[in-house]
């Protein structure tokens, strides 16, 4: 497979494997404070990194809607960027943000034609170019725009899956447009209902007999298509009413299709902006939040949000934009029951975000909430980025908590997020190696230091308290038994902080 290439791309790679982990600070709760969705203001590459050992394989659906690098300067955030800067930038943010995605979720990003098809081949070596699901058309403009003789009326949302074997899509509900189409010329007790047509396409020879209308019409399949179903099905379908020949009896057979039986409409990659909205239908909504003086000149209708979320994730899944703007992914998500995480970095993660979450939790009226019944409720907590997890001699910050040093180890030792907060020494298992900490004093010893050793007393404790038959890594400041009895054991000893690393 192709690669893209640019000037630094080297020193974007190393810096992926090389950001520093930072410690997430609790500033604050809003609403129900047993919430499990974050807003963090602060550099989403910080704040990807600090999230990857709580959250790798949990997010079900990522939005984000990066700088499209339009070489304009807005007021909330550069879009100014020369374009092999703009792809170092995004390279180690998407390599994190592909950690933190679900087996079976998706990202969706939006990005116009400055940067999109460069865009499409980077995703294609993150993500696997087989794991590329769609380019979505959005039409962000209700009309041409003057000024430009050819002017863009889209932008693109690329689609990849983690793995695109687990994928799955929720179908859209109907909106009243879709529903008004049933009808009931016929009072079927079934109700109302919408015709297709009875025929497929091929030619198989027991689906090929004639069809006699009730007026006495006579029809064969049309070249090159035969009927929909073996004549036995035909007749089963007639006996129940549920082919239709039309109000005088003497149409060409169509099947049926019942509203109640209906279960959504399945998306395309055209999406019309009578659908989910453009942009200045999102500028109102901002202006509304927040007045025109304080708006975003190119935020993002929550019709959209809503239509990929809808998509993309069921209520109480995560969701994840690390380019929150003024708030609109998690205002939707708020409103549509999922959880989120939100990453911002300017200031108006405090002058919009948490405002405008604010007012969600206190039962807002704008956007999506009258189409999903939004009533309030809720909340989230406000975090910033803290003090670094371990310094430049790689030491540990005696800052961090042990839940928190405790998912750091698991990551790095299985790739995965740790599955619970760990608060006993005993991690779990994984492959069928148990992992364990002694750190903090977590055996309850009075004097940490000691609590942090391995010695034979501490061992045979593990081995009295988590029963393992197999191999056993045992993470701590120092070991008092000998090698010959590790080795017999099965005990791999890693000393904390030299072997304490982060991936």
């Amino acid at each position: 497979m192709p690669f893209l290439d640019w000037v630094n791309k080297n020193q974007a790679k190393e810096s992926t494997r090389n950001v520093p982990i930072y410690l997430l600070k609790h500033e604050k709760f809003y609403g129900e404070q047993k919430t499990k969705n974050l807003l963090i203001h602060g550099d989403n590459l910080l704040a990807l990194k600090a999230l990857v050992p709580l959250y790798a394989g949990q997010v079900k659906c990522i939005f984000i809607d990066p700088p499209y690098n339009t070489q304009s300067a807005f007021e909330h955030y550069d879009d100014k960027l020369e374009h092999s800067q703009w792809l170092s930038m995004m390279y180690p943010r998407l390599k994190l943000l592909h950690q933190l995605i679900a087996d079976d979720g998706s990202m969706w990003v939006t990005v116009d034609d400055n940067e999109s098809h460069y865009l499409r081949v980077l995703l294609d070596e993150i993500f696997g170019r087989k794991n590329f699901v769609a380019n979505v058309i959005w039409q962000k403009r209700t009309s041409p725009d003057a000024r430009i003789e050819l002017g863009a009326a889209h932008d693109h949302i690329l689609v990849y899956a983690k793995n695109s074997a687990l994928i799955s899509f929720n179908k859209m509900g109907l909106t009243e447009q879709q529903k008004s189409k049933y009808k009931n010329p016929d009072n079927d007790p079934n109700g109302p209902w919408v015709s297709t047509d009875f025929t497929a396409q091929g030619w198989r020879p027991n689906q090929m007999y004639s069809i006699t209308t009730p007026s006495g019409q006579n029809y064969d399949p049309p070249p090159g298509r035969c009927w929909a179903n073996v004549e036995p099905v035909f007749n089963s379908l007639v006996e129940k009413n549920k082919i239709w020949f039309g109000k005088n009896g003497d149409s060409r057979p169509r099947i049926k299709n019942y509203l109640n039986d209906a279960q959504g409409a399945s998306s395309w990659t055209w999406w019309p902006n009578s659908e989910v909205g453009h942009n200045q239908e999102a500028k109102k909504e901002v202006n509304k939040l927040f007045g025109a003086d304080s708006t975003f000149i190119t935020p993002k209708p929550e019709r959209l949000i809503s239509r990929i979320l809808s998509i993309a994730s069921i209520d109480g899944e995560l969701i994840l934009d690390s380019f929150l703007g003024s708030g609109t992914t998690a205002a939707v998500a708020h409103k549509m029951g999922r959880r989120y995480i939100g990453i911002e970095m300017g200031e108006h993660a405090r002058t919009h975000c948490v405002p405008r979450l604010d007012k969600v939790i206190d039962g807002e009226q704008g956007g999506i909430s009258e189409a999903v019944g939004w009533k309030g409720g809720g909340g989230f907590q406000f975090c910033t980025l803290g003090e670094a997890a371990f310094d430049d001699d790689g030491r540990i910050n005696p800052e961090i908590k042990f839940p928190t040093l405790a998912a750091f180890i698991w990551h790095f030792e299985t790739a995965t997020a740790a599955p619970r907060i760990l608060k006993s020494p005993f991690l779990g298992v994984h492959d069928g190696v148990a992992y364990f900490l002694l750190y903090n004093g977590i055996l309850g010893d009075k004097r940490p230091d000691t609590g942090n050793v391995l010695t034979h007393a501490v061992l045979e404790t593990l081995k009295d308290k988590y029963p393992h038959d197999g191999p056993r890594v045992i993470y701590g400041e120092m070991t008092r038994i000998g090698e010959a009895r590790l080795n017999a054991e099965d005990i791999e000893f890693k000393q904390i902080p030299y072997d304490v690393k982060t991936r």
